[in-house]
């Protein structure tokens, strides 16, 4: 593992977004840009120093646009898919995928990933 180069974060949009029943489902889109927003001010609290943080946004959430600090990436099929991709690529470095998929949390943790749950990223 490489422990120089910054963490990883990727974060799974749509199980952070639906971990509260706040009416997100009206407006997908406009959910994933709060979680984005909120991410590129607040960063992931308890993990200080530099990290990189990924919003995989999928189906009706697609559209949303990257902003200085969060990279967003719509995920071309599967949300699940291309997080473990994104875990399977990155060659090493430290990451951390924040979901409560159950299914999801296995299969990056298969490949070294660490897991944890929305409430890491949420209010």
């Amino acid at each position: 593992m490489d422990d120089s180069a910054p963490l990883l974060v990727i974060v799974d949009a749509a199980n952070v977004v639906g971990s509260v029943p706040d009416g997100w489902w009206r407006d997908r889109r406009g959910a994933a840009r709060r979680l984005r927003d909120r991410l590129a001010a607040d960063g992931v609290p308890g993990r200080p120093g530099p990290v990189e943080i990924v919003l995989v946004v999928e189906g009706a959430a697609r559209g949303v646009d990257s902003v200085p600090g969060v990279r967003v990436e719509p995920a071309p099929g599967s949300g699940d898919d291309h997080m473990v991709d994104l875990v399977a690529r990155a060659d090493g470095r430290p990451v951390l995928v924040v979901t409560a998929d159950r299914e999801l949390r296995r299969r990056v943790a298969e490949l070294g990933a660490e897991v944890a749950g929305p409430r890491t990223v949420r209010p």
